[in-house]
């Protein structure tokens, strides 16, 4: 559902990393980028309002400003960044090792 609704809203470059051997703090990240400061906080938007749909509860950060938008849905965490954010905080090289990660079609 994730990242049906991130291919929906156009959201750029969507990695998905598997945390299941690496970490307690879930299964799967989700790394996906927005054109702009508007553009990041409508993907995040959708994606939380499709998940409350769905019955899963979130937690999410960094609506404010919308450079990086965290979104906590228990087992999945979505972050969607401004591509210069997301090149600073480079999550994917400190995520992925190997086969961890694949890129969304």
């Amino acid at each position: 559902m994730v990242l049906a609704r991130l291919d929906d809203m156009k959201a750029e470059d969507t990695l998905t990393i598997d945390l299941r051997d690496k970490s307690t703090i879930g299964d799967y990240m989700v790394v996906s980028s927005g054109r702009s400061q508007r553009h990041v906080g409508s993907v995040a938007d959708r994606v939380v309002e499709d998940l409350h749909k769905a019955g899963v509860s979130t937690r999410v950060e960094g609506m404010p400003h919308c450079d990086w938008v965290l979104i906590d849905a228990g087992n999945v965490i979505v972050h969607v960044f401004r591509p210069e954010v997301r090149d600073f905080y480079n999550l994917e090289r400190m995520w992925m090792t190997g086969r961890a990660a694949r890129r969304a079609s």
